[in-house]
């Protein structure tokens, strides 16, 4: 059956790198940040609470600086191509991502995905408050987020591809039959049909 719908995840696979660490790195706690990063992204921390961990470090950081950094983050070789090829094949391309909206908006007009779904870095006055919300929170989000763009667009679990990286894109490979791991984390190549193990998105078209 032909693939119709296709999710990819966006740090550390559309994306080369975790936003947040980008964002930690002018207030000096980028080690700090990425190794809890880490932890989540191996499933040993629950990802709503690193989250919101995570994003309270950022409390002070100018909302401009934010975009500036979000705005020249390193795209994933062969990001471009690969969706730029799917898109032609006519496939539906979404991202979710348990990052925030001005990387992954930013990115929608760039690369030229259909949708995002991420979450957003509240402020006030131009300044992070530390405090986040939006549609990928939990580490089940993905999956909930997936089954509902499914049921809107018509498209079953195997009309269904996904690519992600970390333990939070395990909840979006139980909806999908094509379940891609990209320079992945051990928890989510044991549920993988597809390993890919080099920085290059368009090894993906080899097996699609």
């Amino acid at each position: 059956m032909a693939l119709k719908l296709a999710v990819f995840d966006f740090d550390s696979t559309l994306m080369d790198g975790e936003t947040i660490d980008f964002l930690a790195e002018p207030l000096g706690l980028k080690d700090k940040v990425a190794s809890i990063t880490e932890m989540a992204m191996r499933g040993e921390l629950d990802f709503f609470e690193s989250l919101i961990m995570r994003v309270k470090l950022l409390e002070g950081l100018e909302e401009k600086k934010v975009d500036e950094i979000c705005h020249n983050l390193p795209l994933m070789p062969g990001a471009d191509e690969t969706i730029k090829v799917l898109k032609k094949e006519g496939l539906k391309i979404m991202v979710f991502s348990g990052g925030f909206r001005n990387a992954t908006s930013y990115f929608k007009e760039k690369l030229g995905y259909d949708a995002d779904f991420s979450n957003i870095l509240h402020s006030k006055n131009g300044i992070l408050t530390g405090l986040v919300g939006g549609e990928m929170m939990f580490s089940h989000s993905k999956g909930d987020m997936l089954k509902r763009i499914q049921n809107v667009l018509g498209v079953t679990p195997e009309e269904t591809m996904v690519v992600g990286d970390g333990a939070n894109d395990l909840s979006m490979f139980k909806h999908a039959a094509v379940r891609v791991a990209f320079c992945a984390k051990e928890i989510l190549k044991k549920n993988a049909n597809i390993i890919i193990e080099e920085k290059d998105l368009t090894k993906i078209l080899e097996f699609i």
